[in-house]
């Protein structure tokens, strides 16, 4: 239901060129060229910076191509609900969210949301936060799950809950009680994510604040292969989020603690959605029960390790 303009316009803001778009597209460079020149014409000014490796959105293209992509979800979900198709028991819902996310806690909100509504689709796209931001800006996802320093622009927070960076280690860990510095982690192996993470970026901060040069043994950007090396190495310490392992401290006799660095606490975790998008009436019950699921999460970590 979009104009050839529309079409072609959004295609080259995806793909980056023109000659991208048109593989993508099966239609000739110099029509889609054509096309693009018109919709600015209309509009009045350029909405793509050209350079010889391609084309990028300018501020106006990214004020016109994010109106057109909410025109194109409020005609999407218009088109679902007059099939019907927000009923609960017929929706699909699209989840953003990061890998620490991805690793336990949303999957078993997940599954007990579904057995609450067992006819509910759910897919899950894992991606960075900026990954993310860009998901749910674009309309792909329904919602996100992610922690966050920052707002985000066009998103709209559902929910925030504390989220300070600790340290996970072994219950006999020899850092599991008593004082703590910095730099008594120089002597056990240190297990990070990767420098992209706002986890790594605020310890970093720590550290470069301090004074404090630390070299991690191990750096993945997957949650789940630190924490099985950190499970395999008795003195091993990593850094995440008490959401992240919330029930697996339990199940694998692990701990967590605070490094009492106020810039430690700088994060939150935040629940998304498009700013203005309509909701359907099986997303509406998933965020209220992930509301709820988390608050309660949140005051059970308070009194083990948020305190």
């Amino acid at each position: 239901m979009l104009s050839s303009e529309i079409r072609y316009f959004l295609a080259v803001a995806n793909a980056g060129s023109l000659s991208a778009a048109s593989e993508q597209l099966f239609v000739a460079v110099s029509a889609i060229s054509r096309q693009i020149q018109r919709l600015e014409a209309q509009v009045g000014m350029p909405l793509f910076d050209r350079h010889a490796r391609g084309m990028v959105l300018n501020e106006a293209g990214e004020i016109f191509a994010h109106q057109v992509r909410k025109s194109q979800m409020d005609m999407e979900y218009a088109l679902a609900e007059i099939k019907g198709l927000t009923a609960v028991r017929r929706s699909v819902i699209r989840i953003a969210c990061t890998d620490g996310l991805a690793f336990s806690l949303l999957p078993t909100l997940l599954a007990e949301f579904r057995q609450q509504n067992p006819s509910v689709q759910i897919v899950v796209k894992v991606s960075n936060p900026q990954g993310v931001a860009e998901r749910i800006r674009t309309g792909e996802c329904d919602l996100a799950l992610q922690f966050s320093l920052n707002p985000e622009r066009g998103v709209e927070v559902a929910g925030a809950w504390q989220a300070p960076v600790l340290l996970l280690m072994h219950q006999h860990h020899p850092l599991a009680q008593g004082e703590f510095s910095l730099e008594a982690l120089s002597r056990y192996p240190l297990a990070l994510p990767e420098q992209f993470t706002t986890v790594r970026q605020l310890f970093d901060l720590s550290c470069q604040m301090r004074g404090c040069t630390l070299e991690p043994v191990f750096t993945c950007e997957n949650f789940s292969t630190l924490f099985h090396f950190l499970l395999h190495t008795p003195e091993a310490v990593t850094i995440c989020s008490a959401f992240t392992v919330a029930q697996e401290t339990r199940d694998y006799a692990l701990t967590m603690r605070p490094m009492g660095i106020e810039q430690l606490s700088h994060r939150t975790l935040q629940l998304q959605t498009l700013s203005g998008r309509k909701q359907s009436a099986a997303l509406t019950l998933l965020l209220a029960f992930l509301q709820q699921r988390l608050s309660a999460t949140e005051n059970e970590l308070r009194q083990r390790w948020l305190a």
